[in-house]
């Protein structure tokens, strides 16, 4: 399927403010596409507008989402709230955070609701975190950075 390109949306309030944010796309409880922007440097609206586009065909782990499958497809849009550091496993709320493990140049980042979504505990969030990352699950014990999010998610009724 090819992307069309669009004219910027127009913003408006809360749309104005700089935030990262995620756009994922499932078909029925299966992930199809994930991408994100970390950096809160342009408003919401236009980051929401590039990776609703984008994550359609720009997901390297998937294949581009076929024409056909569009009327299968629910979309959800996390807004990132600001990072905060993280010094201890009991800092870290599931349900409510979302992770990022910063080791050198590797960095992985799960939103808040993968850990709700499979049963994890913080031990393991931490783990799948780090292996997002590239690093061994349990590497964010040996000298890694760990910060935790918030999350405003928004996305379809299926």
């Amino acid at each position: 399927m090819r992307r069309m390109e669009t004219a910027p949306p127009d913003g408006g309030g809360a749309l104005d403010v700089p935030r990262g944010a995620f756009v994922s796309i499932h078909r029925g409880a299966q992930l199809r596409g994930c991408l994100g922007r970390l950096e809160a440097d342009q408003p919401l609206c236009r980051v929401v507008a590039h990776l609703a586009g984008a994550v359609s065909d720009s997901d390297p782990r998937f294949e581009p989402v076929a024409e056909r499958e569009l009327g299968h497809l629910q979309i959800e849009i996390s807004v990132l709230m600001p990072a905060r550091p993280v010094f201890a496993p009991d800092e870290i709320e599931i349900g409510r955070d979302g992770l990022i493990v910063e080791c050198g140049r590797r960095r992985g980042l799960l939103l808040p609701q993968v850990a709700t979504q499979y049963g994890w505990d913080v031990l393991t969030f931490l783990q799948h975190t780090a292996l997002k990352a590239g690093l061994s699950g349990d590497q964010w014990q040996q000298g890694a950075k760990i910060y935790a999010f918030e999350a405003r998610v928004f996305g379809e009724v299926t």
